[in-house]
């Protein structure tokens, strides 16, 4: 049997004595839909991917909610439908896409805890196409505990967040701000008529950051300029890294029952504004989980504290941030939600010493949001609103900080 946290790198390399096909990685590994099964047979999952080529990958499984997580290195998974992979089970059950820079990654919720029983890829020697197959077993609650966990690595951990080198020296004579586009790979988010909330908000973190840097009074990093999966833990630690002077997340959220239209700017604080911005954050704050990773890491009572009165420190110019933008998207679009400034517990907002803001530019649930959110003419008045209302906010925290030096 195999401990589902074992690391299963494959060299994919043939032996002597075949035909002599050596394998290439000139192109992405593709997934054979048609030839490709997730099955279950009393509860218990088998999974069967036909692909394009080998690929080297790890398997293993995550719990609370239990989990199966497949990394591979790296896998398109265009085109591909999970209703297609795991016929009769509930389509949002199965998840993947890119989770990092070369990396994949495949998510299967499991309805009970299984751990791996045994994995193998075999590689036609003629065809080079390769066939994954994984087995689950069902386990106690103990036993499905420790052999679970995302496994450790070299070359994986040398990607983590702490591992980052320091961002580029900041002008002092500017503040850096931080732009995070919400979502992205494997969590694409909200989605409208074809549109995915990753997409539609890297554009406008894209358009925010080109405003911002005309005006010469601000250095700019974006926690990714890409459709690739960014865990929460790592956007905040790339404002750490960065200096970051302010940060500012962007979403477009999609209700599923209700109505609901124009932008809202969020804080951070423990008690939700409302049961609307505690459901919201929640959802936020699944991203993660959602995408397989593992946070298990928790602050020392000291640190907690520490960290606690920075924030309190800190909330009131977080708070004025909010209104600055506001006031800016209302006199530019004219219109914001009917209680445009709340807060809820996002964790991306927890920095304890940065400014931290996350903007709901609009629902993609919403037909006159998405048709505005789609338009560059529209978008460009939202992000003049965003730029002004940053630009007050400056002003109005300099002065303020000659007061907190008082």
């Amino acid at each position: 049997m195999i401990r589902a946290a074992l690391l299963i790198i494959l060299a994919l390399s043939l032996g002597a004595g075949s035909t002599g096909y050596a394998q290439s990685f000139t192109a992405l590994t593709r997934i054979d839909a048609e030839e490709s099964r997730i099955t279950t047979r009393g509860g218990v999952y088998h999974v069967d991917l036909s692909l394009s080529q080998g690929v080297p990958y790890r398997v293993y499984t995550l719990s609370d909610p239990a989990r199966l997580a497949i990394d591979f290195r790296e896998v398109d998974f265009a085109g591909v439908d999970p209703k297609g992979l795991i016929a009769g089970e509930a389509p949002n059950q199965l998840r993947f896409g890119a989770v990092r820079p070369g990396w994949s990654r495949l998510v299967l919720d499991l309805p009970s805890a299984q751990i791996v029983q045994n994995a193998g890829l075999s590689v036609d020697s003629e065809t080079g196409r390769a066939r994954l197959s994984i087995s689950l077993m069902l386990a106690d609650d103990a036993t499905f505990k420790i052999n679970s966990g995302a496994p450790q690595d070299a070359e994986w951990d040398r990607l983590k967040p702490s591992a980052l080198a320091k961002i580029q020296a900041r002008s002092e004579a500017r503040l850096t701000v931080v732009l995070d586009p919400g979502h992205g790979g494997i969590d694409p988010g909200a989605s409208g008529k074809g549109i995915t909330e990753a997409e539609l908000m890297l554009v406008l973190a894209q358009e925010v950051r080109d405003a911002l840097l005309r005006s010469g009074d601000f250095d700019v990093v974006l926690t990714r300029s890409e459709d690739e999966f960014v865990s929460l833990e790592r956007r905040v630690q790339i404002a750490r890294l960065a200096g970051a002077d302010l940060f500012v997340s962007f979403h477009a959220d999609a209700l599923a029952s209700g109505k609901a239209n124009g932008a809202a700017v969020y804080t951070l604080s423990k008690e939700a504004s409302n049961a609307a911005s505690a459901a919201l954050a929640e959802r936020h704050n699944r991203a993660d989980m959602l995408a397989g990773v593992d946070l298990s890491g928790q602050d020392d009572e000291i640190a907690s504290i520490l960290m606690e009165l920075a924030r309190l420190e800190n909330m009131p110019r977080s708070q004025a941030l909010a209104r600055g933008i506001i006031l800016g998207i209302n006199t530019e679009v004219g219109h914001t939600y009917k209680r445009p400034i709340q807060s809820a517990g996002f964790s991306v907002l927890k920095a304890p010493d940065i400014p931290s803001v996350l903007i709901e530019v609009g629902f993609l649930s919403s037909k006159d949001d998405l048709s505005k959110l789609t338009d560059p003419k529209w978008r460009g008045k939202m992000v003049n609103g965003i730029h002004n209302g940053i630009q007050a906010w400056l002003l109005n925290d300099a002065a303020d900080a000659e007061l907190r030096r008082k």
